[in-house]
């Protein structure tokens, strides 16, 4: 079952960009764009839960101060998307308990890695096990197995590959994986990633799985086949 989130955010073209991404990366977006609308949801539907709200600061209505203590009372954890950057906003969204702050204008693959950081705090949103054709992978066990086999993999093939799925649908950048993979320290070449996506590609068959985004880096495709292109 697919995570809840809230996308409260008064400019639509924001808040559809916000969910289409959401959607794409497996979560089940809920959005609002009036902070008096959602206040009046949450009252009336005191039995709906969801697991992350995405919170404007300024809304109409009620702003999103305001609707902090609504959600915390919840248990729903909170990160601020806001163009308000000064300190003491940041100050104030924290310390009244969200659990990160982020402001406008942000990288959407950065929204959802503190996403999923968020998440992983406060329930084990890792899956036991990612099924992808005839490829089951399990992040626990560190296993990869195709067709019932068990296909080794090199600890950072593992890693890459987990990545891929985990952010599955995305496009990201070969930098990307580099800096998530090794740190932003990490100076070594591009062609690194190349390598191992090579690898993966070859070890599980999914050379039309992982596509290769021109001048940019990877996408790990995983729809229904009737929905690819």
């Amino acid at each position: 079952m697919p995570c809840k989130i809230l996308v409260i955010e008064d400019e639509e073209h924001i808040n559809e960009l916000i969910c289409l991404n959401l959607e794409t990366a497996g979560y089940e977006p809920v959005p609002f764009f009036d902070g008096a609308a959602l206040s009046s949801h949450l009252r009336e539907n005191p039995a709906v839960s969801y697991d992350l709200a995405l919170l404007d600061v300024m809304l109409p209505g009620k702003d999103g101060f305001e609707l902090l203590p609504e959600l915390r009372s919840r248990r729903i954890p909170v990160i601020f998307l806001t163009a308000r950057g000064d300190l003491h906003s940041k100050v104030k969204g924290l310390t009244d308990g969200a659990e990160d702050y982020i402001v406008k204008p942000f990288e959407m693959l950065e929204l959802l890695v503190r996403v999923e950081k968020v998440l992983d705090r406060f329930q084990k949103k890792e899956e036991d096990c990612y099924c992808i054709r005839d490829v089951e992978i399990l992040p626990k066990e560190r296993i990869v197995r195709r067709a019932g086999t068990v296909i080794p993999f090199k600890p950072m093939e593992f890693d890459c590959l987990l990545l891929l799925i985990r952010y599955k649908n995305i496009a990201l950048s070969r930098e990307q994986l580099l800096q998530m993979l090794w740190g932003v320290e990490f100076d070594g070449e591009t062609r690194t990633i190349d390598v191992h996506v090579g690898r993966i590609r070859k070890k599980l068959g999914f050379q039309d799985v992982i596509k290769t985004v021109p001048r940019i880096g990877y996408r790990l495709e995983d729809r229904p086949e009737e929905e690819m292109p």
